[in-house]
């Protein structure tokens, strides 16, 4: 299961983005995010369990429910690269084809070790490629994916337009994505279980503290539901609605290329 490269991204230049709470121009987020996820790589699954209390892979369940992905599908999971998604669409079809296109080479390596680990030898591709430039071309995918993946991207509506390009006709696209809390009470126990804990769990864990400090503050600088749905609809899907997960802590995001 070789290890694709794509192109090198378009350039951003006169564009600035957020990397965090920092502004940043857009054509070094690419960078930035690499360095996050090189270095919480080896950690990132176990990370996501504990940071979550598991309940990560009950959203991940809710996900793949909505999407009821198809026999002989050809699928899409971007940045996916330790491939929890691609491993649970093929638990649920395993006539499917997944490609799993991600940034970052470190976490691809992961995922293509879990993958042998797992015995799963076909079924699957790993591509190295940014979500705002994908190396695939108009209307390869049944579906797309992307999971806690969107709030990392520089230029999160060109990554919403690329999805909708590789879609074809009558295609699914679904964000599983950390949102913003509905509850206010509920809000105020996330924000210190965010910037006090997780850094922490990081920093013990990890040992990487600076990485999950920025996951949390990604976190909160990334679209409200409704703005997402938004910016789906300006990319061309039709059919937008979202789902609430624990409260609006995560939020599922479903829109066609129709």
């Amino acid at each position: 299961m070789p290890v694709e490269t794509s192109h090198a991204p378009k350039d951003n230049s006169a564009e600035t983005t957020w990397f965090g709470f920092r502004e940043v121009a857009a054509r070094d987020k690419a960078h930035l995010v690499q360095g996050v996820f090189s270095s919480v790589a080896g950690k990132y699954d176990l990370m996501n369990d504990l940071m979550s209390g598991g309940i990560h892979r009950l959203w991940k369940a809710a996900m793949l429910d909505w999407l009821n992905p198809r026999a002989n599908w050809n699928s899409l999971d971007v940045a996916g690269g330790t491939g929890d998604i691609a491993f649970r669409l093929l638990e649920r079809q395993p006539s499917a084809h997944v490609t799993v296109c991600d940034l970052t080479p470190a976490m691809l390596e992961v995922g293509r070790d879990r993958a042998i680990d797992k015995g799963i030898l076909t079924g699957l591709d790993w591509v190295s490629g940014n979500a705002e430039d994908l190396p695939f071309e108009d209307m390869k995918f049944d579906s797309y994916t992307i999971a806690f993946g969107l709030r990392n991207v520089g230029r999160q509506q060109r990554a919403l337009e690329e999805a909708y390009r590789v879609l074809r006709p009558g295609g699914r696209f679904l964000c599983l994505e950390f949102s913003h809390v509905a509850l206010p009470a509920l809000a105020k126990l996330y924000d210190v279980y965010s910037f006090k804990l997780l850094p922490w769990l990081g920093e013990v864990v990890a040992k990487d503290r600076d990485s999950y400090q920025y996951l949390v503050e990604s976190i909160r600088k990334f679209p409200t539901q409704d703005n997402l749905a938004g910016m789906m609809a300006k990319a061309g899907f039709q059919n937008v609605s979202y789902r609430n997960l624990t409260g609006g802590i995560a939020a599922i995001h479903s829109g066609w290329r129709v």
